[in-house]
């Protein structure tokens, strides 16, 4: 918010918004923010710890904002990465000229375990396979960005994105009025568009999109459902599906209604019993075959999970200029290979630090941030570094920004990461604005809500 002792143009109505907001009213209007969360139903689910798993995800008031400038820069990177994560994806199911090249290890992708040999030789409509691209973001600078991971299965918390900036809308009307502010509500329009532009090749007209989901026991079946209603499509499960001939169908009151694509938010290997995991009871028999044969589109398609691997990540930037023929326009954070024995020498004497983690993992989970941790907790991760070092990478700790953050003192200064969703279809497109996680603990680096974070509206500043 400060640049010195000097408010930054983009917060200079937020400053006055702050230091007329007496206490009382922003414990009142935080409460508020709480009891629409509650009565909205928005909460996500932790396992493994005992009690309610569904928790109210923290939200906080105060927005992170960026100025036109900023995110037409952003937009562009965004879009670039995008674009050469779903180049690299037809490449690898097909030719796999950048293996071939030398530019990526073959180890890296054939023998990972999100690589899914069932879809080898298939190009999917468009030859799209990832069409929502989540692209988590951190900032150390006035103009430095770094890409932390890419998400290309299904990136969640897109709701929190969309009721951030209802509630916030709901409660300061003012601060709209003040601020040209630029809008994210067309997001669900954007996103049935673009499942609508990848039908099938069999589709006739207009076709029926319906979102696939594990069902109510799902930590994301809020935003399942959520999305759902906002793009007005239905909601099913796999008994929900069935498969008859070249198609697959939906039951309803009124009979079968065929089916031409599936937002799946469920993993490659429950999908399809026939095909993956012959155990699964959440997907639908045979909903592989039809796919191949160009019945149905699957958004994204199976496969997609090898882009977002996070050893495969260090190789983003070549693929820009492999597949595009341009220089990248965000920048990886640097990274070390703990397979490389290089790497791991590096990695193991300095691991109190940096920041490690399973090169499979999400959500916080199975990841070290050496500065934080205690002395045995470095020590007990350096045998499991040691044990399986291919399963791990490195990063440094770096000097993530700061965005100010309502606590119980007042306002302070707390570390934040953004995660813009971009839209690969017959067009790629974004949304100006993102979901801002925050991490709500003093001194944390860890946003994951799984973790304690918090999240935040993202602005962008019309020009």
């Amino acid at each position: 918010m400060y640049d010195g002792a000097s408010v930054r143009p983009p917060y200079a109505r937020l400053g006055d918004w702050v230091n007329a907001m007496p206490a009382e009213l922003r414990q009142m209007k935080q409460a508020e923010a709480e009891a629409l969360f509650r009565r909205i139903g928005i909460t996500f689910a932790v396992y493994g710890e005992g009690g309610d798993p569904d928790r109210l995800i923290p939200f906080d008031m105060f927005p992170r904002v960026f100025t036109g400038a900023e995110w037409a820069r952003l937009d562009r990177g965004v879009k670039q990465r995008a674009r050469a994560l779903n180049a690299f994806l037809v490449d690898v199911y097909g030719r796999g000229e950048i293996v071939r090249a030398g530019r990526i290890p073959a180890r890296l992708v054939y023998q990972n375990d999100a690589y899914e040999k069932a879809v080898a030789g298939i190009v999917p409509p468009k030859g799209v396979y990832s069409h929502i691209v989540g692209i988590d973001l951190v900032r150390t600078g006035p103009d430095e960005f770094f890409v932390l991971e890419d998400n290309c299965r299904t990136p969640s918390g897109v709701s929190y994105m969309l009721e951030n900036r209802e509630i916030m809308m709901r409660m300061f009307p003012a601060l709209f009025r003040e601020n040209r502010i630029a809008p994210v509500e067309n997001y669900p329009e954007i996103l049935r568009r673009t499942l609508a532009s990848v039908a099938p090749k069999k589709c006739n007209g207009e076709p029926t999109v319906v979102i696939l989901t594990p069902g109510h026991f799902n930590s994301a079946y809020y935003e399942h459902s959520f999305l759902a209603d906002l793009m007005g499509v239905e909601l099913v499960e796999g008994q929900d599906l069935f498969v008859e001939g070249e198609f697959v169908w939906m039951r309803t009151t009124e009979g079968p209604r065929r089916v031409d694509v599936i937002y799946r938010r469920i993993d490659d290997a429950f999908i399809d019993p026939l095909c993956f995991r012959p155990d699964s009871m959440l997907g639908v028999p045979g909903l592989m075959d039809v796919y191949r044969s160009g019945g149905v589109s699957i958004c994204s398609a199976p496969g997609a999970g090898v882009a977002d691997d996070k050893a495969v990540y260090t190789y983003v930037p070549e693929m820009i200029r492999f597949y595009l023929g341009e220089e990248p326009i965000l920048n990886n954070v640097p990274t070390w290979q703990c397979s490389k024995a290089d790497d791991l020498k590096y990695v193991l004497e300095h691991l109190a630090e940096l920041v490690v983690k399973e090169v499979h993992g999400s959500g916080g989970y199975g990841m070290l941030v050496g500065p934080k941790s205690t002395a045995a907790q470095v020590a007990a991760f350096r045998e499991r570094l040691i044990a399986d070092p291919g399963n791990y990478i490195a990063q440094p700790t770096l000097a993530l920004s700061t965005t100010p953050t309502f606590v119980e003192e007042g306002i302070a200064p707390r570390h934040v990461d953004l995660r813009p969703y971009c839209l690969v279809g017959e067009r790629v497109e974004l949304v100006p604005g993102g979901l801002t996680r925050v991490a709500l603990t003093e001194g944390s680096l860890v946003v994951n809500s799984s973790q304690g974070g918090g999240v935040k509206d993202t602005w962008v500043l019309a020009e």
